[in-house]
């Protein structure tokens, strides 16, 4: 299935999809939740960018603790160590 995307004045996009991704677009259309193929792709694309959002967020926060935290007294060997012993 390829979909096309017009972006604005004229320029498009060219998309390809895999078989499982063919179905699932064909179900959410046939659902009655989406008209066509562009709408579940647009929304699909709008989940995706709340969740990278989210993700960086998270991800921001952590580092930002662990910048605000107290430094670990382990070496590096014992960090290693620690985590082969728990696998």
């Amino acid at each position: 299935m390829d979909i096309i995307c017009n972006f604005g004045k004229r320029t498009a996009m060219n998309v390809s999809f895999t078989k499982k991704q063919e179905d699932y677009i064909a179900e959410q259309i046939k659902s009655g939740d989406f008209q066509n193929a562009s709408e579940v792709v647009r929304d699909a694309l709008r989940l995706h960018e709340v969740y990278r959002h989210k993700v960086i967020q998270d991800l921001k926060a952590e580092i930002e603790k662990g910048w605000n935290s107290n430094p670990s007294q382990r070496s590096v060997k014992d960090i290693i160590q620690s985590r082969k012993e728990k696998q």
